[in-house]
């Protein structure tokens, strides 16, 4: 690479045109390629001058030159580089306020002239540098640099980053740089304009190694509790496994091969594991989560307040509500002959911002703090984080907070967002969507979860097993009752109560499902369902598949799922559908919402498999001819060209390549009826009909060949040593051997096995080896 020219060079160059813009495309090309000016210090300060008047730059290029000569190690001129930078910071302020207010798309060049200049002429590399200039000269000779001089440099790199594509993915390169801002944390004047400008640069790098910051103990003991809630916004980029952003990237086979890449735990992972081993971490967090928003009253001014709340504010929405607000109050005064009215104005929001920018504030980093507890309770160490949430009565503290805070009042309808999709929501609605999806990590298949009761609920589930004379579950004996909610609700109890009372069109139903459903899941539990029984769970989510013409995918799925667990094996509870359901056409209406999607609705199906088979098994034939016929559920089920019917859809609906998360429980719906047909004697009888089914729409092959796939994936999926299979266990309450058993039967290649598939394909047909991961 050639050697970057002098000024005396450059300057004869550019000599030969008077184009002022010929300096420009040099600069870039400079950067790019090493030959030619690489930075504003090769240019004549004269050339700039003249090239300045034609351009109309502002004098930028030149205030850059004099900020690379102030700043040099052997220059004492760290006290001016302040004032240049005082000269910078509003012509770049001001496009970076055009950028966030006018919500531009794309940012160009014609759209933000200054940034672009001082980016181009090298003002970014500089602050880069001056910022960093400490750490690279020697301890004897080190220059002391003002607080300001820092904010600034902080405050100027952040406008840039907003302003010009690519400035942020130049800094995230510079691991030493990112690194390096994370000591500047420690000073509670730079903390904020620190913090901003990580989170945008780990918004481009996404993730690094949080051990690899310095002093990082040190560094999250010196946070007071207000920079611990900030800093847990750039920790929960550090600790969320990243998405990978393609839909056909989230498909189980894609997931599958990238866990087979993966050498160890993943860096998320890894962050988790750093995260934890910080003394008193998890502690600071529950308080933060659980302090009550009289504790953040303080005597401070408005000015002051105002100062903070812009500092947090990321969402419009709320500061536009909050004006609003204000102005209505301006308005019913207007009756009031008063010489200024902005005056007015400006006295009330004075007078009323502040408590509500508390509020909000108090709002706005509980929601990042729950997020950092949710994803390490979902994390490989969620039986240790469980077991401080539990000490550290995080459960009661959020209890104490629901009516006060986390649903003090209905929030506006909103678009519902799916449960990966990233919400851009106002504080309020954000905050109970992350307290909803907090409870649904915490109960989900741990005994912990009888913490979101209080004694006297704790009390009710021991007489509901005593009259149903069975044993009391052995969690909720063994629940510390110091560490339970108290007052006169627990908080499931709380959360059943705004669940009825949520407006028909509310998104917020689809969390309230899922956080409910995920206290039932586990080990079905008969104490569980009928404490929710009693207090109308039922009726009110058939009340909401039926009757309120719910039209939401996901909120129908939630409900199935809900109705599931809460009716799996319970025959009271079925009796309870069939109270609700007493029409032909409340019956039809229900059917035709579990058919029109078979995915959102397969667990359902699973269910009422389950618990007809359950009941069938009972010894006292009478009775349970008695049930079925009174259920028009289990009596619909009992008709095996039903349950055929069903089990040709589970199979024809999904493939290998299509699999994800969501819809691999249509493969085990599948897997559920035919196990249950195996135990009974009539898997040859099913899997005939699947193949009479084939020849009968003209496609022979097709379901068998499917299904064959769909269970040899099934075994490389489920038999990895690292996948859990309790959760099929306890779903079906069916062994986990036996459903090995099962799938080894159906995928055995003697073609004269009567449970083999293979044996029921015409070898014309047959498909069964092809390599299901190249399709």
């Amino acid at each position: 690479m050639a050697a970057a020219m002098g000024p005396a060079e450059f300057s004869a160059v550019m000599s030969r045109s008077a184009r002022p813009q010929n300096i420009v495309p040099r600069l870039q090309r400079g950067r790019y390629t090493g030959l030619g000016p690489t930075r504003v210090s090769q240019i004549p300060d004269s050339l700039l001058r003249e090239r300045d008047k034609i351009a109309k730059w502002n004098g930028i290029p030149h205030l850059v030159q004099k900020l690379y000569e102030n700043s040099q190690p052997n220059n004492d001129g760290l006290l001016l580089c302040q004032g240049i930078l005082k000269e910078i910071s509003p012509l770049l302020s001001v496009e970076a306020m055009t950028f966030v207010t006018e919500d531009v798309k794309g940012a160009q060049e014609s759209k933000f002239p200054n940034t672009h200049i001082f980016d181009l002429f090298g003002g970014v590399d500089l602050l880069v540098e001056i910022l960093m200039r400490p750490t690279l000269t020697p301890q004897k000779k080190k220059q002391k640099m003002s607080e300001d001089l820092v904010k600034d440099c902080l405050s100027i790199l952040y406008n840039t980053c907003i302003c010009i594509d690519g400035v942020t993915k130049r800094l995230s390169e510079r691991n030493d740089f990112v690194l390096f801002l994370f000591t500047l944390m420690t000073n509670k004047k730079t903390f904020l304009q620190t913090a901003t400008l990580i989170e945008d640069i780990l918004g481009v790098k996404k993730m690094i190694h949080l051990e690899d910051i310095p002093n990082l103990t040190n560094l999250v003991a010196s946070f007071d509790q207000q920079q611990l809630a900030n800093f847990c916004r750039i920790l929960s980029v550090t600790i969320s496994e990243l998405d990978v952003g393609n839909d056909d990237k989230h498909t189980l086979l894609a997931k599958n091969a990238q866990q087979k890449k993966a050498a160890g735990p993943s860096r998320a992972e890894v962050n988790q594991v750093t995260l934890l081993s910080i003394p008193g971490f998890i502690e600071r967090l529950c308080k933060l989560a659980t302090r009550k928003v009289s504790e953040t009253a303080g005597t401070s001014n408005f000015l002051q307040e105002l100062e903070e709340w812009y500092a947090w504010l990321d969402n419009t929405l709320v500061i536009n509500a909050l004006m609003h607000m204000a102005t209505e109050e301006a308005d019913q005064s207007s009756t009031t002959e008063i010489a200024d009215e902005s005056a007015l104005a400006a006295s009330q929001l004075r007078s009323r911002l502040p408590q509500s920018m508390k509020i909000m504030h108090e709002i706005m980093y509980k929601v990042e703090v729950l997020y950092v507890l949710c994803v390490l309770l979902m994390g490989r160490q969620r039986n240790q984080v469980h077991k401080m949430l539990a000490e550290f009565r995080l459960i009661p503290g959020l209890n104490n907070l629901f009516d006060k805070l986390i649903w003090r009042k209905h929030s506006a309808n909103h678009v519902l967002h799916g449960q990966n999709q990233i919400c851009d929501c106002s504080p309020e609605i954000s905050l109970k969507i992350q307290f909803l999806r907090l409870l649904q990590s915490f109960s989900d298949h741990h005994e912990n979860k009888y913490l979101l009761l209080n004694s006297q609920e704790l009390n009710e589930l021991g007489v509901i097993s005593l009259k149903a004379n069975i044993p009391e579950v052995e969690a909720v004996v063994n629940t510390d009752r110091k560490l339970i909610c108290d007052g006169k609700k627990g908080l499931l109890t709380r959360l059943l109560q705004v669940m009825k009372k949520e407006p028909v069109e509310s998104s917020f139903r689809f969390w309230q499902a899922r956080a409910v459903e995920s206290f039932l899941r586990g080990v079905t539990s008969y104490a569980d369902q009928m404490f929710l029984l009693k207090r109308g769970l039922l009726e009110h989510i058939l009340f909401c598949i039926i009757d309120s013409e719910c039209k939401s995918r996901d909120v129908l799925q939630s409900y199935f799922d809900l109705l599931g667990e809460l009716m799996k094996f319970n025959i009271d509870a079925f009796r309870r559908f069939n109270k609700y359901v007493n029409t032909e056409d409340k019956f039809q209406i229900f059917l035709n919402q579990i058919n029109s999607s078979l995915v959102d609705s397969n667990m359902l199906v699973r269910c009422i498999v389950l618990s007809l088979d359950r009941f069938e098994s009972q010894t006292d034939a009478v009775k349970v001819a008695e049930v079925i016929s009174q259920c028009c559920l289990l009596s619909y089920m009992s008709h095996v060209e039903n349950r055929l019917s069903f089990l040709f859809r589970l199979i024809n609906i999904i493939q290998v390549q299509t699999l994800t998360q969501e819809n691999v429980s249509c493969l085990n719906t599948s897997l559920v009826i035919l196990m249950l047909a195996r135990r009974k004697g009539k898997l040859p009888f099913y899997l005939n009909a699947l193949r009479e089914k084939e020849l009968s729409e003209k496609y022979p092959g097709f379901l068998l060949n499917n299904f064959h796939s769909l269970l040899r994936f099934w075994q490389e999926h489920y038999l990895n040593k690292d996948k859990d299979s309790t959760c099929l266990e306890n779903s079906s309450c069916i062994n986990f051997s036996y459903w090995k058993e099962t799938v080894s039967l159906l995928l055995c290649p003697d073609t004269a096995a009567p449970c083999a598939i293979i044996s029921y394909v015409d070898k014309a047909y047959m498909s069964v080896d092809k390599d299901f991961s190249e399709e």
